[in-house]
Order: structure tokens, then C-alpha cells, then sequence
């Protein structure tokens, strides 16, 4: 599930069927079922076809518990421009009166659910015309809407640092079943990851998240305030964690999938039993004493990318205070002076609008969140 479809799921009447990973469900139904009904519907008309976008299978992370809302037989047909109009209508009708009624057991209609918002669907048996969830549209139309730019038309400064990194996992992650247009491969793989200076001024405002509260998990619990030092750890794990994912090359998902993904990491199998042991910490002696090794481990991990010079690991005391932090500040200082991209070198420390706002309605809103992001540059 997407963050944008994060309300109750509903309980869907689709029978027991074998669990097949989503993502194979969909290859196998665009190759068995959709493909033919393309070529009757459309005969010559070229066009490509792949499972990206939101939805837990496209990250490979569904289960069989995915398929109560949204998940199921599903993909993207894409058209060139011109051809949607002359085409998209004729090709839907086409599927929904001779898609399969079901495909490996799992019924071809989506249905309305009861909830309120009425825009979540699961699968139900019908006997009538199916409300599929093949899309048909353009490779140009899809990607604005879904990112609130066309990178076809290029990819600047500005879009990478106003895309949250969820909407580029699932625009990269996935599976092109066929790609007639040659064209979604090609901005999938200019997608894939950061050009080099962004990733080192992404990495450094990462960085500075940590600076800015290292020294608050010691500080709260000297006052007696040990919920807030734990929350505050809280904060800070999370942070690692994403960190330890730019580091290495993937983008961060939303909440519900941060630990899964971060699982995935060169450093998840040293890191994860210290974070967890500072989130479980009763005291913030021992929380400080398992986030101060949490520390050493990503700034050894930093040394290893060789993206700046060496950067003493080593924890120590903050300024005259007795806590014992890293001063992340060194490598938010170390990579920003290795960033040569004249438009990030007047970029205040914020980072992609991920980096500074924290709200599901904002970050699912790809122009909310390029509107946020350009106004935050401002000041």
C-alpha cells in the first residue's frame, strides 16, 4: 500500500486462492490475458507495459495479507500521446467485457469498498464487465502525475530535490514487462538514483537531522524526562536508518516499510541489534552508550564510501556537556565541500522536501511537496 492509501482496509470476499507475489501475478497476467486483448483491441499499435507506482508488491514487499485492498491483477499499459485518445477508450471496453473473470484464482474485478472515502477497491467476483485495474495512459501523463514532472523532458536540481524519495522507490522499483515504446526503460534507469552531487548534499542534510538532535537523548533524560530521551532515540534510529539507505544507493521508504528496506542494507546486520537495543534501553545512560556505537558503525560505513576525506569516527563529549555524541556536523561539513553543482552550493541545508516535512498529505501531493520545496528555499 502506498501512504496514499493509508486508511482501514477492507475485508475483501475474494476466494481463497495461492498466494502469488504481486509482481509475478501481474507479469503473468499481462502476458497471459492483457497482451492478447491489446492485440485485438488495438492491432499495430505499439505500447508498453510494466507494474510500477504505488503498492506494496511493487517494492516487493506484499504478503498474502496485501491482498484485503489494491492488490491483485494489475498493471500499466503505456501509449505514445497520440495514440491514447485514438486508443485508451477502445482498449478498456475490450478488458472489461473479456478479461478472465479470474486470472490464477484472484477475481479481474476490483469492486468499491464500504468505506467512506469509496477510492479503495478489492477484488470481488462479478459477472458482468470487470472494473479492471489495467491503466492505460501515457508514459508522460503517468510520470506527471505521479511526480509532478515529465523526466522526459529533462531532470533538473530542483525536481530531485522536490520528489520524495517514496514516489522515486516506486517509479524505479517494480518490473517492465514490455517496452514497445522504448521509453520506460530509458527514464526508469535516469530515475534510478541521484547524480552524484545531489546524493553528496543529500547525505550531508541526512547528516545534519542527526547534528541537530544527538545531544537531546542526554540532555532529556538529566532532567528526569527519560519519554522524551527515548522518543528522541527514536528520532535518531530512525534517521540512521534512512541514512544507511542513502549510503547505500536505495531510496528510503515511507514508515511502514523503513525497517524492511533498511533489513536489506550492508550495515543492517551489525546496526540493527544496537538501535534496537537503544530503543529498548530503561535509562538514557545505556540508550546514549547502544546510539554512541550506533554512531561509530555509519561513520566507519561514511569512511568506506570514500566520497570525502576520512572523517574521525569516534564519538565524544558535547562541548562541555556530559554527552557523548558523534558531532555530525563534521560530515555534513565534509561532504557539502565536496559538492560542486553551482545550484546546490546556494541551496540552504534542508536536504528533498522528505528531508524537512514529515506529513503523508504533503509528500503523496507531488505538487504540494514541489510547492513546499521551492517555497522553503526561499528563507
Amino acid at each position: 500500500m502506498s501512504p496514499t492509501n493509508m486508511r482501514r482496509p477492507s475485508r475483501s470476499t475474494t476466494p481463497e486462492a495461492e498466494f502469488v507475489p504481486g509482481l509475478e501475478l501481474s507479469r503473468r497476467f499481462y502476458t497471459d490475458a492483457v497482451r492478447p486483448l491489446l492485440e485485438e483491441a488495438a492491432p499495430g499499435v505499439p505500447h508498453s507495459a510494466a507494474r510500477i507506482g504505488s503498492g506494496s508488491e511493487v517494492l516487493g514487499y506484499d504478503t498474502p495479507r496485501s491482498a484485503d485492498h489494491e492488490w491483485g491483477p494489475r498493471l500499466q499499459v503505456f501509449l505514445h500521446r497520440h495514440d491514447v485518445s485514438r486508443h485508451a477508450a477502445r482498449i478498456r471496453h475490450v478488458l472489461a467485457e473479456h478479461l478472465p473473470k479470474t486470472f490464477l484464482g484472484h477475481p479481474t474485478n476490483f469492486a468499491r469498498t464500504d468505506e467512506a472515502d469509496g477510492d479503495i477497491r478489492v477484488m470481488r467476483p462479478s459477472d458482468g464487465p470487470a472494473h479492471h485495474r489495467v491503466e492505460v495512459t501515457g508514459t508522460s501523463a503517468w510520470f506527471t502525475d505521479t511526480l509532478g514532472f515529465d523526466p522526459a523532458q529533462g531532470l533538473t536540481t530542483a525536481d530531485w530535490l522536490a520528489t520524495p524519495a517514496q514516489l522515486l522507490a516506486e517509479v524505479t522499483a517494480g518490473a517492465v514487462f514490455h517496452d514497445g515504446l522504448h521509453t520506460l526503460t530509458p527514464l526508469r534507469r535516469a530515475l534510478r538514483w541521484y547524480p552524484h552531487d545531489v546524493w553528496l548534499y543529500v547525505l550531508a542534510c541526512q547528516w545534519r537531522r542527526i547534528a541537530q538532535e544527538e545531544a537531546f537523548v542526554g540532555r532529556a533524560g538529566e532532567v528526569g524526562d527519560e519519554l522524551g530521551s527515548a522518543v528522541t532515540a527514536a528520532r535518531l534510529a530512525r534517521d540512521l536508518m534512512r541514512l544507511c539507505l542513502l549510503m547505500d544507493r536505495r531510496y528510503p521508504p515511507y514508515g511502514k516499510w523503513l525497517g524492511t528496506a533498511f533489513a536489506r542494507t550492508a550495515s543492517a546486520p551489525r546496526l540493527s541489534p544496537v538501535l534496537t537495543a537503544a530503543l529498548a534501553a530503561p535509562d538514557r545512560h545505556t540508550r546514549e552508550r547502544h546510539l554512541a556505537h550506533a554512531y561509530e558503525i555509519v561513520a566507519h560505513q561514511h569512511n568506506d564510501l570514500r566520497l570525502t576525506d576520512r572523517v574521525a569516527p569516534t564519538t565524544r563529549p558535547y562541548h562541555s556537556r556530559p554527552f557523548q555524541v558523534l558531532r555530525a556536523d563534521r560530515f555534513t561539513a565534509a561532504l557539502l565541500a565536496r559538492v560542486d553543482d553551482p545550484a546546490l552550493k546556494d541551496q540552504p541545508p534542508l536536504g528533498t522536501v522528505d528531508q524537512f516535512v514529515d506529513r503523508t498529505d504533503a509528500l503523496t501531493r507531488p505538487a504540494l511537496a514541489r510547492a513546499l520545496s521551492h517555497d522553503a528555499r526561499k528563507y
